[in-house]
């Protein structure tokens, strides 16, 4: 698997909807940096962290996000 990790970002909407945000690897330094952080920057947009979920079966790591309203 090399030093990345494949990780998956899931938006659940306010209506309770799952929403693929994207897929990419990350390096191992961003992946133990979500031990101190809860809001990810992804594309412009402001997302707080919910959960967290290791797949082993697919080797990945996906995460539930919800997305921060900026007025």
């Amino acid at each position: 698997m090399g030093n990345d990790m494949s990780v998956i970002l899931i938006e659940k909407t306010p209506n309770g909807e799952l929403r693929h945000i994207e897929e990419r690897n990350w390096s191992m330094n961003m992946v133990a940096a979500l031990e101190h952080v809860n809001y990810l920057v992804v594309k412009g947009q402001e997302y707080e962290t919910i959960e967290g979920r290791l797949n082993v079966d697919e080797g990945k790591l996906e995460l539930l996000l919800v997305r921060i309203r900026n007025e």
